[in-house]
């Protein structure tokens, strides 16, 4: 398949974020029952929260590749490529299955409108969804480990045959979608959880615990806890890394190891192992700890506190909540903690609606520049408002053009024992970590209009859905 075809076929997907974000099943659904009912053909693996559920998506996927299962991983969003996002056994899905499989979802989502059968098209997210379970089956996957696009009850994804559910963290974010308060958000989330399943959660704040307890209790959907049946012990770093042992109610793993920085990499290794093991009872698929072992030391996990240069020491990261900002800063400055913040720079760029001031408040501690700069997203934040909100916090801020450019000041105002930290959007570290002669175009939120509000008709149905919006 030609460049321009399949260019082509990504065009017209990304002109479905001019929908904006659907949340809701009926859409899915239609798509998926014309479709045969792909996601039904394999168990899965549900994982859901603010974050660190990628990473937990991509370690429970490892192990159980490991372990012989032919695995499809469903991740969202992507850095460099947009097949990123469908794996089977570590390969992308090809571009050819791309371009005929949303050729096929395209023509079905017509006639179903036509027929009346869903009453608006499908989203950018839903196609996807339904290009992922569809692909899956075609490949004969053993098992599926899937992401959560937002939230998890109304989410496209939420229409699988889980085994298991995982909540990782419970946060302030995307309140227009899933409500204004921790308690609402954890809701949403444990809208992943149905009889039959078992579920793994993370150290969760108070009172999202309480929702999720309360969501789980009613179901009969039995927990373990990050911190309580799961635990973690013996950590210390490593080259390249760090080491560590986990303990769950059947069994310990010691002297694990993963290719990541970061106590909070430890943590997500964690719930991805009990994910792991409490699916691997599920369909009676015995673990082996060497083949765990074997699993964690080769994961790969890109923009991740990922170190991508020595000289100047340089980190990729793409935390975009407070939280995941001050995980970020607390990882950084245990491997680093002689660094002078003199001596180190950061280069940021976010999109419209984050919480750019309490996340620049964390990493404020760290160095004294900060390189402003703007993602290539009609969402992205102007270099305006970010310097708004870097005064006061970095004695100096310069603003860039474009990445590129950013990364280079950076590393100018980069000291010999410093280092340049690269944070923010997704679209960012996918801008510089994109090949300039990919086979796979740039396209940065292509054709996407601003959302109107969600039509009355479907806000009745979705009561509190608040305005649609895009959904990356």
């Amino acid at each position: 398949m030609g460049r321009e075809e399949y260019r082509a076929t990504l065009d017209r997907l990304f002109r479905r974020r001019r929908f904006g974000m659907r949340p809701g099943l009926e859409v899915i659904r239609g798509l998926l029952e014309a479709l045969g009912a792909p996601e039904r053909s394999f168990p899965a693996v549900h994982v859901t929260g603010s974050k660190g559920k990628g990473s937990v998506a991509v370690m429970t996927q490892a192990i159980l590749r490991e372990h012989g299962v032919r695995t499809g991983l469903f991740t969202s969003p992507h850095l460099a490529s947009y097949r990123e996002r469908v794996r089977v056994d570590g390969r992308a899905i090809p571009r050819e299955a791309v371009a005929d499989g949303v050729a096929r979802i395209d023509a079905l989502a017509d006639r179903l409108e036509r027929q009346g059968s869903i009453e608006r098209p499908p989203t950018f997210f839903e196609v996807t969804t339904a290009l992922a379970l569809d692909w899956f089956r075609a490949e004969r996957v053993g098992a599926a480990v899937v992401e959560v696009g937002i939230g998890g009850r109304l989410d496209a994804t939420n229409v699988l045959d889980s085994r298991v559910g995982v909540v990782t963290t419970v946060e302030l974010e995307h309140t227009d979608v899933l409500g204004p308060t921790l308690a609402s958000i954890a809701r949403e989330k444990s809208g992943i959880f149905h009889p039959g399943m078992t579920g793994v959660v993370g150290e969760l704040p108070a009172e999202p615990a309480r929702v999720v307890e309360s969501e789980t209790s009613r179901l009969g959907v039995p927990l373990w806890h990050l911190g309580g049946e799961v635990r973690v012990s013996d950590r210390h770093l490593l080259e390249g890394g760090q080491k560590f042992s986990v303990r769950l109610p059947p069994r310990a793993f010691p002297d694990l190891a993963i290719p990541l920085y970061g106590r909070f990499q430890t943590a997500n290794a964690a719930l991805a192992l009990a994910a792991a093991v409490r699916f691997s009872e599920a369909v009676d698929l015995p673990l082996d700890p060497v083949r765990v072992r074997r699993a964690l030391a080769h994961v790969r996990w890109p923009g991740r506190l990922e170190r991508v240069s020595r000289r100047p020491e340089t980190y990729y990261d793409v935390a975009h909540t407070p939280e995941s900002a001050r995980a970020v800063a607390e990882g950084l400055a245990e491997l680093s903690p002689l660094a002078e913040p003199a001596e180190c720079a950061l280069l940021y760029g976010s999109l419209r609606g984050k919480d750019v001031s309490r996340i620049l408040d964390a990493f404020s501690p760290l160095a004294r520049t900060v390189v402003l700069v703007p993602v290539r997203s009609e969402r992205g934040m102007t270099t305006d408002a970010l310097r708004v909100a870097a005064l006061g916090r970095f004695p100096r801020i310069v603003v860039a053009s474009s990445a590129a450019e950013g990364l280079r000041l950076a590393h100018a105002a980069t000291g010999p024992d410093g280092y340049t930290l690269v944070v923010g959007s997704d679209y960012l570290i996918g801008e510089l970590t994109r090949k300039p002669d990919a086979d796979e175009p740039d396209l940065s939120d292509p054709g996407v209009g601003t959302p109107g509000p969600v039509p009355k008709d479907e806000a009745r149905r979705n009561p509190g859905r608040g305005r649609a919006r895009p959904v990356e």
